[in-house]
């Protein structure tokens, strides 16, 4: 009887051992169940604040790369471009204000002419009229007689200025302020086979240095020749046009047609 009673203590015993066993096993399956659910929701929470915080557009800061995409270039960039353009303009606008007025383009015009016999002053008078530039008659202080230009005459005052080179009869009066001109057309007869010496005296009175000049003759039958080159040699840093020889019976359109040929900008 005695023996019945241990072995139902011994058995319940055991039976109390292995609920208390299995409850700790469940109570320690639990726990370790919640800290990882736990620990998985707070890492959820953490990767969902992150997401949040770095999609959401108010809370990123302004970009600055967007001025550039709109512009092309960043700010310092900008200014940069702006003071090269600038500072690269400045000298365009320099030589275009210092820029020198070619010689002959748009001055004031001169027609300076010698005529004995009034064959070269109708011509002169032409071109002064049709131009409306300034006139100018270069008068010997000594007037040609009918005998001095008598070249069958070997003793006449033209023979023997055109025998010498050196010659250089006197003018009357001169041109009142030469430097306004920048044109000069400069008229003769053509008195054996060159310009009159008193074309030289002319051609060396004054500075040409700048100047356009332009001549032209008149002749029974003569050309300009060596005339134009000979009075060219006589002056320093002008530009001389091609000379022509003109009639003096031309018209004013004749003349003037040739004048508006030469390719020159008159002042108006």
């Amino acid at each position: 009887m005695k023996m019945n009673i241990m072995k139902k203590t011994v058995t319940i015993a055991l039976s109390l051992l292995m609920v208390l066993n299995l409850a700790a096993c469940g109570n320690s399956a639990t726990g370790t169940g919640q800290t990882s659910a736990g620990n998985q929701a707070e890492g959820s929470e953490s990767t969902a604040a992150a997401l949040e915080s770095t999609d959401t557009p108010e809370s990123q800061p302004e970009s600055s790369e967007e001025q550039p995409e709109e512009t092309g270039t960043s700010g310092s960039e900008e200014n940069s471009v702006q003071s090269e353009e600038s500072s690269a303009a400045e000298p365009e606008e320099t030589e275009v204000s210092d820029q020198e007025e070619p010689a002959g383009q748009g001055g004031k015009v001169l027609v300076a002419y010698f005529s004995a016999t009034n064959t070269t002053e109708g011509v002169a008078e032409h071109i002064a009229a049709g131009l409306n530039a300034d006139i100018y008659e270069i008068v010997p202080e000594e007037p040609y007689t009918d005998a001095d230009l008598n070249y069958n005459d070997n003793n006449s005052r033209s023979t023997l200025e055109m025998n010498d080179p050196a010659a250089r009869p006197a003018i009357s009066g001169s041109v009142e302020d030469m430097d306004q001109y920048s044109i000069v057309f400069v008229g003769y007869p053509i008195w054996w086979g060159d310009a009159p010496r008193i074309m030289s005296t002319f051609m060396e009175s004054y500075d040409f240095s700048g100047k356009t000049i332009v001549p032209f003759c008149t002749s029974g039958g003569s050309g300009v020749g060596s005339s134009a080159t000979n009075l060219e040699e006589l002056t320093s840093g002008a530009t001389w046009l091609p000379g022509t020889r003109l009639n003096g019976s031309d018209s004013q359109e004749t003349v003037m047609e040739w004048v508006n040929g030469l390719g020159l900008n008159f002042e108006e």
